[in-house]
């Protein structure tokens, strides 16, 4: 035993009892006795009840005006008859973490980057696509393709995106959020991200929806008209077809989830001055022929924040 755990055991009032989970434990005071536990087994074991959790139990039993005690003293008496088991077919329920998030509020706050596949000339071959995407703004401010996937060139990747958006000026923290893959974790590439002040994130293992933002763009390149779905015939081939890809995406591309404003006009903070000319034309529209509007006109607003995986309201 530590001095450690000696001083905080003992306090003024006295020296507590010995608190390791090995430890015997003095039985408390209001401790069912024997018979009253084996009418709780003997209960549980009935036919109506044998299969039934021990909150059906005790609900019905409540419903009789019948009280023996309480649904946690059942689950911890089952367990000591060992009789609390998962029964089924499905698989038993596992404690997992919840997923990383975090919130945007502007653009360069939050990115999210991955690495695709892009088909090369003949079947099983492959160029690799390293892309970064601005959460808050949906515009793609990093892309390379190269002939492999290393810890090197994702630093190459960062380090040209850092300096084409002007990170060092900025005085509040990136972070970059990222799968499990072994670029993202490499100790270069890390080291490179502590180097720019940028502040690494990773998803769940084996999760494969933590990462969702990039997921969803590759899903809209890979289906784009014009991708060439035979493959690349060159690694310069594939370069000039991003580039391409790239300013369609964040110069032309009306985003559904910016309210059908481009991703670039999002970025530079122009969205707002077009979304309150559309307003203004609706309203306009609307106090022409007010006969024709019943209801309000549509919201032409963004959200102030983007959440990289929104955390869902607890139902009942």
């Amino acid at each position: 035993m530590s001095v450690r755990t000696y001083q905080r055991w003992c306090r003024p009032e006295g020296v507590r009892w010995d608190c390791r989970a090995d430890a015997a434990r003095p039985v408390p005071h209001n401790k069912l006795c024997e018979r009253e536990r084996a009418v709780i087994v003997d209960l549980c074991n009935e036919p109506r009840y044998r299969s039934r959790p021990p909150a059906y139990i005790v609900a019905d039993q409540a419903d009789e005006g019948r009280y023996i005690a309480s649904e946690s003293t059942f689950y911890r008496v089952l367990r000591e008859h060992d009789q609390n088991h998962h029964r089924g077919r499905h698989k038993a329920p596992q404690g997992k973490r919840p997923p990383t998030t975090h919130v945007a509020d502007a653009p360069n706050r939050l990115w999210s980057w991955d690495i695709s596949y892009l088909p090369g000339p003949i079947c099983g071959s492959w160029w690799y696509l390293y892309l970064i995407l601005d959460l808050f703004s949906r515009k793609i401010v990093g892309h390379e393709v190269y002939a492999a996937e290393t810890g090197e060139l994702a630093c190459e990747l960062i380090d040209k995106a850092y300096w084409r958006e002007h990170l060092a000026a900025k005085t509040k923290p990136l972070i970059l959020h990222s799968d499990n893959g072994s670029p993202m974790k490499a100790a270069t590439f890390l080291q490179k991200l502590y180097d720019l002040g940028i502040t690494p994130s990773h998803g769940r293992p084996r999760v494969s929806n933590d990462n969702a933002y990039s997921e969803a763009l590759f899903r809209t390149l890979k289906y784009r008209p014009g991708f060439p779905a035979n493959g690349f015939a060159t690694i310069d081939e594939a370069r000039e077809w991003m580039h391409q890809f790239v300013c369609w995406y964040n110069n032309e591309h009306r985003h559904r989830a910016l309210n059908y404003v481009t991703p670039a006009q999002r970025h530079s903070g122009e969205a707002s001055e077009i979304l309150a000319r559309r307003q203004a034309t609706y309203e306009r529209a609307r106090q022409a022929h007010p006969e024709r509007w019943s209801g309000d006109i549509r919201n032409f607003t963004l959200p102030n924040q983007v959440h990289l995986n929104p955390e869902k309201a607890a139902t009942c």
